[in-house]
């Protein structure tokens, strides 16, 4: 759920720099944390040992 607000966040984000002047590292610092997100998501997941799901593009 965390990353999902982060994600929307970030589109958000990009939707206002369209209409003003808003510095472009707050888009680069959301689209960090989102990685971040996911990576904690599978860290937390594998020290529970909980099967991952691998997905193929």
């Amino acid at each position: 759920v965390a990353r999902s607000v982060a994600r929307r966040t970030e589109r958000d984000y990009l939707h206002l720099m369209q209409g003003e002047t808003i510095p472009a590292e707050g888009l680069h610092y959301l689209n960090r944390l989102s990685d971040l997100l996911f990576v904690l998501c599978r860290v937390l997941n594998r020290a529970a040992g909980q099967q991952e799901t691998l997905w193929q593009r």
